[in-house]
């Protein structure tokens, strides 16, 4: 028997964090006790601090990075880093698509694409952002919006290394606002993409692959997303630099 798939939970520690409150921060997670048996945990902090954190943190929580480049080997990219370079760091996951990065950095669906495909080339795991603005979700314009951003990921990715994807579905309206994507919002979207990779990847990858919700979740309101059919775990913001990051973490089933 194939052993069950693992909740995803994820923190996006965006551009926070100093080296005292990174400290902090690791310490409570260090000292929290057991986590779910079924629950795997990467947390993202800004780039200047990924070994210090790497180097402390717990080994059952593993460190991403946020971002990587668009350039597939090292050279004359000031500011960038590679996908190669992250994996030679001996990191596993990479962030990319995040909405800040496609609304503040002006990053196309193309340049995501690239990105994730850039990533798992490099022997990482990529965590692929997609969501809809507010607009969109109003004019009903919500579906359109994810096929035309997972429509560019399947095409510069194989059926094989959608394996290697978990696809992070983030409403934008949602992301630091506190406004929560209702249960039945959710469910509605993450089913919706799991269609989509059945029809367009394979029925076998949409079955194995993660649907992780992100847009502030917290400690309060996990407990009723967990439970939904194709919430596969989540990526959290605000909460992730909390204690409550611990809560989130815990409402993962045990089986």
């Amino acid at each position: 028997m194939a052993s069950p798939k693992k909740y995803l939970i994820g923190g996006n520690w965006k551009c926070n964090g100093t080296k005292e409150s990174n400290d902090t921060l690791v310490k409570i997670f260090n000292e929290a006790g057991a986590i779910p048996s079924l629950a795997e945990v990467v947390v993202a902090p800004v780039a200047l601090h990924i070994g210090s954190v790497a180097a402390s943190i717990r080994p059952d929580f593993n460190v991403a990075c946020q971002n990587i480049g668009l350039n597939e080997k090292a050279g004359a990219f000031t500011g960038e880093v590679s996908a190669a370079q992250v994996a030679d760091f001996g990191l596993q996951w990479a962030i990319t698509g995040h909405s800040e990065r496609r609304t503040l950095n002006g990053e196309t669906d193309e340049n995501v694409a690239t990105k994730t495909k850039l990533a798992i080339e490099a022997g990482l795991k990529a965590i692929a952002c997609i969501g809809e603005q507010l607009d969109d979700r109003k004019s009903g314009n919500t579906l359109p919006v994810l096929v035309q951003q997972l429509s560019a990921i399947g095409q510069q990715l194989s059926a094989e290394q959608w394996n290697s994807v978990v696809i992070a579905y983030e409403p934008v309206w949602a992301i630091g606002t506190g406004e929560v994507a209702t249960p039945e919002q959710v469910q509605e979207a993450h089913a919706a993409i799991r269609k989509w990779v059945s029809e367009n990847v394979s029925s076998d990858v949409a079955s194995a692959i993660r649907i992780i919700y992100g847009g502030s979740v917290k400690g309060s309101n996990c407990n009723d997303l967990v439970k939904l059919e194709d919430v596969d775990g989540f990526l959290v913001g605000g909460a992730s630099l909390k204690e409550d990051f611990i809560n989130i973490i815990k409402s993962v089933p045990e089986n």
